[in-house]
């Protein structure tokens, strides 16, 4: 969905909740923005380097959440979200609240309801970047849920980084955001277990990781075309390696000879086996994603099935 027009709008402030990396830096780019920045964190100590900074810190979450129309969280874990903004759900009635948060789809949804027993605007968003990546176009941040504070608070937003909106749903900015740091942790784990294959004699990680890299960076031109086939539901078509010759044996057996520990080729492998034994062995390997997304299809059938009951 396309994100909502932006415009010049100008808001008195900012309000930080929690003074973490990320929080820090959150605020740090208002205010070298020229933003006002309100700011709180639970450990007051933390916030010593933001006030030598211009931030305005409160040490009551009460006074911090009143100074400003726009409250933003960056808090860990999600618990600490509903904690710390509960007792303060009445000041922040007819306001703002963006949550930072990492944060799972359903406990975005479960916050936005909350938010809106209580007359508070909620949008939530998702940050893919580390922190010194704030403030340049690389830092992507996703968001979801009111398209009214998306568009009002937008000159706010930009501050951080590339801004994306992806609709009503506040689930979907952190199911996205979720979704592609999956990608990257299967990534660095195949790349820590080729580190630990060819550790087991003798080569270092950072002779591994410069042979690694160019290749891996090359595979990641494939995902286009994957993706391509998985949306057609044709798993059959020319030029794809087959399931069958992508089975896994001898990389488990060679894992197994170095001592490394297989469990993540183990999940890959059963995922080919499955697609195998149900007879599409000669289909490509996208088909795997077959077995990935059957257990949430399975769930879906049921609940149709119990609705129409």
């Amino acid at each position: 969905m396309p994100p909502p027009s932006a415009t010049d709008h100008q808001s008195p402030g900012t309000t930080i909740l929690g003074l973490g990396a990320m929080g820090s830096a959150l605020a740090a780019r208002l205010l070298d923005a020229g933003h006002p920045v309100t700011a709180w964190n639970r450990t007051p100590g933390r916030a010593t380097a933001l006030a030598e900074h211009g931030g305005d810190l409160r040490t009551s979450i009460s006074a911090a959440v009143s100074a400003q129309p726009l409250v933003v969280a960056c808090l860990l874990p999600y618990s600490s979200v509903r904690e710390t903004l509960g007792p303060v759900a009445g000041e922040l009635r007819g306001r703002t609240v963006i949550n930072l948060t990492t944060t799972t789809p359903n406990e975005a949804r479960e916050l936005a309801a909350w938010a809106t027993a209580h007359e508070i605007t909620y949008l939530q968003g998702a940050i893919l970047a580390v922190p010194e990546m704030l403030g340049s176009p690389a830092a992507q941040l996703f968001y979801s849920g009111s398209p009214q504070a998306y568009e009002q608070h937008r000159h706010i937003l930009d501050v951080w980084g590339t801004s994306s909106y992806d609709g009503a749903d506040v689930g979907m900015a952190p199911l996205i955001d979720l979704a592609m740091l999956s990608g990257m942790y299967h990534l660095f784990a195949g790349f820590f277990h080729g580190a630990a294959m060819v550790g087991a004699d003798g080569m270092r990680a950072a002779h591994f990781a410069h042979r690694a890299a160019p290749f891996l960076r090359a595979m990641t031109e494939g995902l286009a075309g994957y993706a391509e086939t998985i949306d057609s539901d044709d798993y059959s078509g020319p030029g794809q390696q087959s399931l069958e010759f992508s089975d896994l044996s001898d990389l488990l057996r060679a894992s197994e000879e170095q001592q490394v520990n297989t469990s993540t080729l183990a999940s890959i492998q059963a995922l080919i086996s499955e697609q195998v034994a149900a007879g599409h062995g000669g289909d490509g390997l996208a088909r795997s994603y077959e077995s990935l997304r059957a257990p949430a299809r399975a769930r879906a059938q049921a609940v149709a099935i119990g609705g129409a009951r």
